[in-house]
């Protein structure tokens, strides 16, 4: 397929997008391995040596599309946290964010959850988007407790940050299968599962294990 005169006179950068937008559709139904750059570039409406020349290989186009949905994804959230909030409208409002992006985006999702995680060495970019997710989860409740004027030791923190964050993951994509759900139910869900553990342990209460017999 030839490049149309439209998308030539689109900017570098729209014209990029336009590409990943079509990339991640044909993955998310694809896969990598079955995904082909001739389908990609028909679905763009240009020529397959226009997607070489922008974006790469076919790895690196997957690529592109992972740091550009999970950049999405950490900027809707982050642009919804006000530090100044009590930390359980924080996690309110961040796993609302989160849970209406895969809504709005489940191409997105699937290739970020589903097809990279399987893949090097796509799953080793997903761990990093990962880990700062769990790093910010586990700030918000540092700082809250740090409020409260108590501390928890680190090991805590990431434990109870990781759970939250594999709980919400597992959650978004049952989302992701289910268009008539409503994300905001959803997170309201979220918050009151975790906010139990989150709020005890801002409290300081535990469970102990029972005294081996």
């Amino acid at each position: 397929m030839s490049t149309t005169p439209t998308f030539k006179r689109l900017p570098r950068a729209v014209r990029e997008q336009q590409m990943l937008d079509a990339a991640v559709k044909v993955f998310s139904r694809r896969g990598f391995h079955a995904a082909s750059m001739d389908e990609i570039a028909e679905d763009a409406g240009i020529s397959k040596p226009m997607v070489y020349a922008y974006l790469g290989t076919k790895e690196e186009l997957f690529v592109a599309c992972l740091h550009r949905e999970g950049t999405r994804m950490m900027e809707a959230i982050a642009g919804v946290i006000n530090p100044e909030m009590p930390a359980d409208q924080r996690l309110w409002h961040g796993l609302r964010a989160f849970f209406r992006f895969v809504a709005a985006h489940r191409d997105g999702w699937v290739v970020l959850y589903r097809q990279a995680r399987g893949e090097q060495p796509f799953a080793g970019e997903l761990a990093v988007m990962r880990a700062r997710m769990v790093e910010v989860v586990a700030g918000m409740l540092d700082r809250a407790l740090r409020a409260d004027g108590r501390e928890v030791r680190e090991i805590d923190l990431e434990i109870q940050a990781y759970a939250l964050v594999g709980a919400s993951e597992s959650l978004a994509d049952w989302l992701a299968d289910r268009p008539d759900a409503d994300p905001d139910q959803l997170a309201a869900r979220m918050v009151n599962i975790a906010w139990l553990g989150a709020g005890q342990l801002l409290s300081g209460e535990v469970w102990r294990r029972p005294t081996e017999g």
